[in-house]
C-alpha cells in the first residue's frame, strides 16, 4: 500500500459542463456520465449538478432548495416563508432510494415570490431580499439551509460520488439548456450536504477545482459587503463575489473575471492604453477580490456559461465544441465519452474566461 509521500495526487476534485448554444434542453444523463469518468478525483464525500431551463412552468418564481435536520427547523422556515412570500408550491424533492447515499436530510422544495407589500415595506429589489432572506434562514434557523434559489434553475447536491447523486436526484427526467456537475474531495473541511458543490446564490451557480490561498482576505471583504460565509469553504467566498460583482455592481462577467483573476501588472502594462486603464482600475478598486492559489471554476447563471482558470493556470481543464453544444470538463475523457466526434477541443489560458451565452445572449 502506497503511503503519503509516496504518490502525488495533482489535481483533486472533478468539475464538467454543457451548454447547448441554442438553448435546446436535454436531460441529465449525459453530465452523469461525464462526470462519472472522473471518480477517481473524488473520495465520496460530495457530488452536485446544476441545472438551468428545468422548471418552464414555474420559472417566474424562486425555486427554494431546502435542506432540514429536523421536523422543527422545517416548521420554523416554513414559518419565515410564509411570512414574507407567495408560495405556490410546495413539495418534498423527488428522489429515489439508494443503498450509497445515506444519513440523507428532509429535501424540500419550493416556489416562491416576495410579497410585493413586503418589498414596499422594505423598499429593496425583489432580488436583493431574495438574498437577504437566504442569508437569514442559513444563518439564524437552526438546521435549515436553503442551498438552491434561482428562477428557473436548481442545484442538487448530497454526501456520495457524483454519479451516485445524480441518480439519487432523478436528473433523467429533468430537462434544461445548461448542466454543471462537480466531484468533491474536501481537502479542508468535512464531507457534508450543504459544504458539496454547486454553491448557488439566486442564479450563479459555482463548481470549484483547486485551493485558493488568498481565503482569508477574499472573506472578510466580501462579508463587510453583507455576506456571511459561515461554511468555510473557499468556493462559498467564490459564490459571493461573483454576486457581489455582477449583481451589486453590475459588471460582466468578463469584467468579474478580471478581477478574479486580474493580469499581473507586468501584462497590464504592455496593454494598449484602454485597456491598461480599465484592467489598472479593476484591479486598484477590487483588490481584495483578487484571487490567488490553484482554481478552474464553471459558472453557471440564467443563459450562459462561464469558464475560467487561475492566472498560471494551475488546474486542468479542457473545452470541446460540437454544432450547437459546448462540454467543459477537467479532462478530455469526461467530454470524449458522451461527444467522441468533435468539432474542435482545445485548453483555455490561464486567467482568460470562456463565456458562453445562449443564443448570443438573448436568454
Amino acid at each position: 500500500m502506497l503511503r503519503e509521500g509516496e504518490v502525488r495526487i495533482p489535481a483533486g476534485c472533478a468539475i464538467s459542463g454543457i451548454i447547448a448554444k441554442d438553448g435546446e434542453k436535454f436531460n441529465g444523463e449525459d453530465i452523469i456520465k461525464s462526470i462519472s469518468v472522473m471518480r477517481d478525483r473524488s473520495n465520496g464525500l460530495g457530488g452536485g449538478f446544476a441545472a438551468y431551463g428545468i422548471y418552464p412552468e414555474f420559472k417566474d418564481y424562486y425555486a427554494f432548495h431546502v435542506f432540514y435536520d429536523s421536523t422543527k427547523a422545517k416548521e420554523d422556515c416554513e414559518a419565515y416563508i410564509n411570512k414574507y412570500f407567495e408560495t405556490v408550491s410546495m413539495s418534498k424533492m423527488p428522489t429515489r432510494q439508494m443503498k450509497e447515499i445515506t444519513d440523507e436530510p428532509l429535501i424540500w422544495r419550493y416556489f416562491v415570490r416576495p410579497l410585493q407589500y413586503t418589498l414596499f415595506q422594505k423598499q429593496v429589489a425583489e432580488d436583493e431580499f431574495v438574498f437577504q432572506s437566504v442569508m437569514f434562514i442559513n444563518v439564524n434557523i437552526d438546521g435549515a439551509f436553503v442551498f438552491s434559489s434561482g428562477k428557473d434553475m436548481g442545484a442538487f447536491k448530497a454526501v456520495g460520488f457524483p454519479e451516485d447523486v445524480g441518480e439519487y436526484y432523478r436528473l433523467e427526467e429533468y430537462e434544461g439548456y445548461c448542466w454543471t456537475a462537480h466531484g468533491r474531495y474536501p481537502t479542508n473541511t468535512p464531507g457534508w450536504w450543504g459544504g458539496a458543490h454547486p454553491f448557488a446564490m439566486l442564479d450563479c451557480s459555482v463548481v470549484h477545482n483547486g485551493e485558493i490561498s488568498s481565503y482569508d482576505a477574499n472573506r472578510r471583504y466580501i462579508e463587510m459587503m453583507g455576506y456571511n460565509c459561515t461554511l468555510q469553504t473557499d468556493t462559498e467566498a467564490i459564490t459571493y463575489i461573483i454576486d457581489y460583482l455582477v449583481r451589486q455592481q453590475g459588471m460582466t462577467y468578463e469584467d468579474a473575471a478580471s478581477v478574479m483573476a486580474a493580469p499581473f501588472w507586468s501584462t497590464i502594462e504592455s496593454m494598449p492604453k484602454a485597456q491598461r486603464e480599465k484592467m489598472t482600475y479593476l484591479r486598484n478598486a477590487f483588490a481584495s477580490m483578487l484571487i490567488t492559489g490553484p482554481f478552474s471554476i464553471l459558472v453557471g447563471f440564467t443563459g450562459g456559461l462561464m469558464a475560467l482558470n487561475d492566472r498560471l493556470k494551475l488546474r486542468s481543464m479542457v473545452i470541446g465544441e460540437r454544432k450547437n453544444k459546448v462540454y467543459i470538463a477537467s479532462e478530455e475523457a469526461a467530454i470524449r465519452v458522451i461527444q467522441p466526434d468533435l468539432d474542435n477541443i482545445w485548453a483555455p489560458k490561464g486567467g482568460e474566461p470562456v463565456v458562453i451565452r445562449v443564443n448570443g445572449g438573448a436568454l
